[in-house]
């Protein structure tokens, strides 16, 4: 059975309420009936009754064809999944002394990971003396975002956690 809002939807036997408010499969209103003169309501156009607001005073009722309601709503939901995109986070990694041919091939691999529309993760791992040094790093990390610049946003600016400086960019979104 499809699930909206993690109720079960009821329909024609199993609503057992005494008082429901009634829509057409026009959308009419039809008014407030018991659930017994609802019920002949739709079986006399071949159409099911279903409650579409179960806490509404009287719940509310519309004369439909459930299957058919139920295709289109699994439809939309198709629909919407195929629309979708996961982003992924990719990582560059950077050294404390990266030389200008290195800088270029990793800034390359993250420009082309943010032309897919993914996230990078740039980061330099300090090791042994270098830990003195995190000015370096920072100045390696600001070079990579200004170079990234027309492509992508700094969403997390370069920080120092334990070993490691991290630095998050996101693709510009589109206007």
């Amino acid at each position: 059975m499809l699930t909206i809002s993690s109720k079960e939807i009821q329909i024609n036997e199993e609503i057992t309420e005494k008082e429901l408010r009634i829509i057409g499969s026009d959308g009419t209103q039809l008014g407030i009936m018991s659930a017994a003169q609802a019920l002949e309501l739709a079986a006399k156009s071949n159409l099911d009754l279903v409650k579409i607001a179960p806490q509404a005073k009287p719940p509310v009722c519309k004369i439909m064809d459930y299957g058919k309601y139920r295709f289109e709503q699994a439809k939309r939901e198709k629909e919407a999944r195929k629309n979708q995109r996961v982003i992924d986070v990719k990582e560059v990694r950077l050294s404390l002394n990266i030389d200008t041919h290195d800088f270029n091939t990793k800034l390359n691999n993250a420009l082309k990971f943010i032309k897919k529309g993914d996230k990078v993760k740039v980061s330099i791992r300090f090791r042994g003396r270098e830990m003195g040094h995190p000015e370096i790093g920072q100045a390696t990390m600001e070079r990579f975002a200004k170079a990234c610049e027309e492509a992508a946003i700094v969403e997390k600016p370069a920080k120092l956690e334990g070993r490691n400086m991290l630095m998050f960019l996101a693709p510009k979104p589109n206007k």
